[in-house]
């Protein structure tokens, strides 16, 4: 976690303040928190959030191809994750003058400590790939880069660090030494002198020769025999091991899964890695536990879902081509996928899903799966029964062919109903041509309804029930069933009670609007319950869900989600 309050030391006056001591202040390469942590727990007195290592991580190279927005985003994820200073490498400082300006005050505000910008051409090269031309920006456009930077600042123990790569591009010590003098004329906190020789001679030679108080910067990774104590001897006053961490684990887990690959068995790299509980440590489980305790309703009961994808429509044949219709794509994610993630979100992580056409395709190791192998004889309420066992607790019930947004199910989650609707007020809004207008929509007649118009704010309180179905004329109606409903555990109890009672008087019987039990839908049975006494209740949207019924429901979808 980041530092605050006002007995806390910013990292920016941390940062300094370790600066100005007599030993040299040594800095650890990361690429992300988890790595962040890594560097604080080995003792180092910084973080340098290398470009090296974020590039690397997203599987690019380390030329400019990541933006200032991705790299920041890294840097942030560093800082928030511990309590040492982060110091930024920011390549160029991701354009001219003007864009240091900006780089400095998203990183400044995020709560980085110091940052570092080369002198390299943009897009920039990584200082250690062989072959590659090295250009470099004219010394008086970087020096301009520094007074930007500086002039930019609103902490006044912010650092900016300057870094010449002239040693690199082949330019001689002379040329090096100037260039750092005009970045310390421009202000610069600390100067970088960066080489890949693979002895320290250069470097050594550089700290001999420079004679100005700013401090000077080593980032020893192709000249790695030297020590940190031979260095500070020398006059630098910065340490960078600048992405060991990143090379070492991409060692650790070579060998590792190519062991587990090799032996197809999951303990052969149990000597090679963490155990989980490890991994729990790092990442703030304990914490976790302890504020779950802290905060959290006692006793909160959890909430499962029962998904009902069993059926078949084959209109939509060309596009499932043979898989259930839970599985159609959209934009390269299934709408099962797209339900399991929302749910997730919820805190809905028990789910099981009722299968049927195509069930064989529908196995993932986090669901639970009832079979309904009569599917294209039967509806929604024989799903149901099949999964009858899942209706303990508060359950939800979807139908498997909807998306929706997070909030929707929120909004349902907070309903103290014992059995509650999610229903959509801006059906009526719906143009001649859409799904609402060709298709039979689920009608809802609500008790005292307030009216809606084009500005609609949706009730706070859910809304009682008077009518639920497909035949109820839309003059008479207010709203449409969505086709996601909650359960308390007493609502499950009903409804798991009606149904033995319904099935007990046989599945051909008919139920509301129904020819027979075995042909009902949901909505049968909600109507069921009203005519019984049991109360249901609504919660209102508007909008923020979408059928896919038809090849017009998928082109919408298509083009309205991400």
């Amino acid at each position: 976690m980041s530092t605050s309050g006002p007995a806390t030391l910013r990292k920016t006056t941390a940062l300094r303040r370790r600066l100005a001591e007599s030993r040299p202040l040594l800095v650890g390469g990361a690429h992300n928190g988890l790595s962040g942590k890594l560097v604080q727990e080995a003792g180092f007195d910084a973080i340098w959030a290398s470009g090296f290592e974020i590039s690397a991580s997203f599987g690019v190279p380390d030329a400019n191809i990541l933006t200032m927005a991705e790299n920041l985003e890294a840097a942030r994820a560093m800082n928030t994750a511990t309590t040492l200073p982060v110091i930024a490498d920011c390549d160029t400082g991701y354009g001219n003058a003007v864009n240091v300006i900006r780089t400095v005050q998203e990183y400044e505000a995020s709560g980085i400590a110091a940052i570092c910008i080369e002198d390299n051409v943009f897009p920039k090269r990584c200082s250690f790939y062989s072959e590659v031309k090295r250009e470099l920006v004219s010394s008086e456009e970087h020096a301009g880069k520094i007074r930007a930077a500086k002039s930019a600042q609103r902490d006044p123990d912010f650092l900016v660090i300057a870094r010449t790569e002239a040693l690199n591009a082949g330019w001689s010590m002379e040329d090096a030494l100037a260039r750092a003098n005009a970045y310390a004329d421009a202000g610069a906190d600390a100067i970088l002198i960066h080489s890949k020789a693979k002895t320290p001679d250069e470097v050594l030679e550089f700290a001999s020769r420079w004679k100005r108080p700013v401090p000077l910067v080593a980032v020893p990774t192709t000249y790695k025999g030297v020590s940190a104590s031979r260095l500070a001897e020398a006059g630098f006053r910065i340490v960078i091991y600048a992405n060991h961490g990143l090379r070492a684990a991409i060692r650790g887990m070579q060998s590792a899964l190519r062991t587990i690959r090799e032996k197809a068995q999951a303990d052969a790299a149990d000597d090679r890695i963490v155990p989980l509980e490890e991994v729990y440590r790092l990442v703030g489980v304990p914490e976790l536990q302890r504020d779950e305790k802290t905060f959290l309703p006692v006793g909160a009961p959890p909430v499962r879902a029962v998904v009902l994808a069993a059926g078949y429509q084959p209109h939509l044949k060309a596009l499932l081509r043979d898989a259930p219709k839970s599985l159609l794509e959209i934009k390269g994610r299934t709408i099962l996928a797209r339900q399991l993630e929302t749910l997730a979100a919820c805190g809905v992580a028990q789910v099981s899903v009722v299968r049927g056409f195509g069930k064989e395709r529908i196995q993932l190791p986090t669901l639970r799966t009832y079979d309904n192998d009569r599917y294209e004889s039967t509806g929604e309420l024989y799903s149901l029964g099949c999964a009858a066992k899942e209706l303990t607790g508060r359950v939800l019930c979807l139908y498997g062919d909807i998306v929706f947004d997070r909030a929707v199910i929120q909004r349902l989650l907070e309903a103290p109903g014992d059995v509650t609707l999610v229903v959509d007020r801006s059906w009526r809004d719906e143009p001649p041509g859409s799904r609402a207008a060709e298709a039979a929509p689920d009608l809802v007649v609500e008790k005292d309804s307030r009216p809606a118009g084009r500005r609609f704010v949706p009730s706070a309180a859910p809304i009682d029930v008077v009518r639920v179905g497909g035949r109820i004329p839309a003059a008479e109606a207010h709203s449409e069933f969505i086709g996601i409903l909650l359960l308390s555990e007493k609502g499950s109890k009903v409804v798991r009670e009606t149904l033995d009672e319904l099935v007990a008087k046989g599945w051909d019987r008919p139920l509301q609007e129904s020819p027979s039990l075995e042909r009902a839908g949901l909505t049968d049975l909600l109507q069921e319950l009203i005519a019984r006494g049991q109360p249901v209740q609504a919660v209102e949207t508007y909008k923020g869900w979408i059928e896919i019924d038809s090849f017009e429901d998928y082109q919408r979808a298509w083009s309205m989600l991400s």
